[in-house]
């Protein structure tokens, strides 16, 4: 299929569809008219490419692991490649945590309910006797 199909097919852009491949992410085939031509299984590379920069991976990860995603392994292990997955996955984690206390905080504040207070010091008040 050409760049137009895949890209109708899979609701990304020509344009990031030509970043993939320049970044090793997707590969086509050039026709003898210069047009590019990829296979069937690009539609399933594209969403897993998009899963995955969705979860914050890189590209250079991406890459790295794409060989270990499909069906038939390489025969290196990929078990490296799998733990600088599950890194990024544990940093995700401690994210929602992080943001999770910040939201608690925020939600006790309102509840407490804001009551405006000066900032600053405050002048004090002197009464003259009569």
């Amino acid at each position: 299929m050409r760049i137009g199909e895949l890209s109708k097919a899979t609701g990304v852009s020509s344009r990031a569809l030509r970043y993939y491949e320049q970044q090793g992410l997707l590969r086509s085939e050039r026709r003898p008219n210069g047009y590019r031509e990829y296979a069937p299984e690009a539609i399933e590379v594209v969403a897993f490419v998009q899963d995955m920069l969705h979860a914050s991976l890189s590209s250079d990860v991406i890459r790295d692991i794409l060989p270990c995603a499909g069906d038939e392994h390489p025969s290196g292990d990929c078990a490296e490649l799998l733990a600088r997955v599950r890194q990024v996955r544990d940093e995700l984690v401690r994210q929602e945590q992080h943001i999770a206390e910040r939201r608690r905080r925020l939600d006790t504040y309102l509840a407490e309910g804001y009551q405006a207070r000066p900032v600053g010091p405050q002048p004090t008040r002197t009464e003259t006797l009569p």
